[in-house]
């Protein structure tokens, strides 16, 4: 080949390697803005997600207010006849306010998982990521775990005490018959009734008044979730959904 033709040679390669350039970056752009489109885009950094999951690289998430922003999600809220304060926020451990992780549980979207020891509630969404919530759990001897579902769900929900919690603390047998709905019923604001192979299992995720109640071990098997948590859950969880306690 004479010099010339070696030169043209090398010339008419450098365009390809730079469209190539230019078509991966347009193409990341995209991706990028497609990413951001709709809702409220936060940085990764401010959501505390790990920007590099074993899958490969994670693209920007977008999410709106009521899973990223404290005043938003735990603002006072009027329903009805029913007013829920603020929650002061500042005072719950960070890692147990509300927020989207990468999802830890392998499970299909629209599943329920608790997992005891972290005091964590996960509902898996698609694309790999999972709506967080702080919980509080069942004191030793009265924690429930396996799968089971969704049998029903209720909006400020009538509590009724078991017989057998009756029998531990006597001053409950005024609510046998059950205890109005309102924001200081044990049930809080809404409740997710665990049923397994369509049996009541007797435990429930509810709402809960005591939001410092949150992280801890008090409660009488149940899982707890602060009231204004609860209500975004229940409106997210899919009729029958799957529930895995471990």
């Amino acid at each position: 080949m004479s010099e010339a033709q070696k030169s043209n040679a090398k010339s008419n390669t450098t365009p390809d390697f730079t469209r190539r350039q230019l078509l991966w970056g347009a193409g990341s752009l995209a991706l990028l803005g497609s990413a951001g489109c709709t809702q409220t885009t936060l940085s990764l950094p401010e959501m505390n997600i790990d920007p590099m999951p074993t899958n490969g690289i994670r693209p920007q998430i977008s999410v709106d207010r009521n899973v990223t922003v404290p005043d938003v999600m735990y603002a006072a809220v009027q329903e009805g006849p029913y007013s829920l304060p603020a929650v002061p926020y500042q005072k719950i451990p960070a890692q147990f306010r509300r927020q989207v992780v990468v999802d830890p549980t392998g499970e299909q979207p629209g599943t329920i998982v608790v997992r005891l020891q972290e005091r964590f509630l996960y509902l898996v969404q698609p694309g790999g990521d999972a709506i967080r919530y702080g919980v509080g759990i069942g004191k030793d001897g009265f924690l429930w775990s396996g799968r089971a579902n969704i049998q029903y769900k209720k909006q400020w929900p009538r509590w009724t005490p078991p017989r057998e919690m009756i029998q531990r603390k006597p001053e409950l047998v005024k609510y046998q018959n059950g205890m109005e709905p309102g924001p200081q019923n044990p049930l809080g604001a809404r409740a997710l009734y665990i049923f397994k192979d369509g049996v009541d299992t007797g435990y429930r995720i509810h709402g809960s008044p005591e939001w410092w109640s949150i992280g801890q071990s008090m409660s009488s098997g149940c899982v707890r979730l602060i009231n204004q948590d609860i209500i975004d859950l229940y409106s997210r969880v899919p009729g029958k959904a799957t529930v895995v306690v471990g």
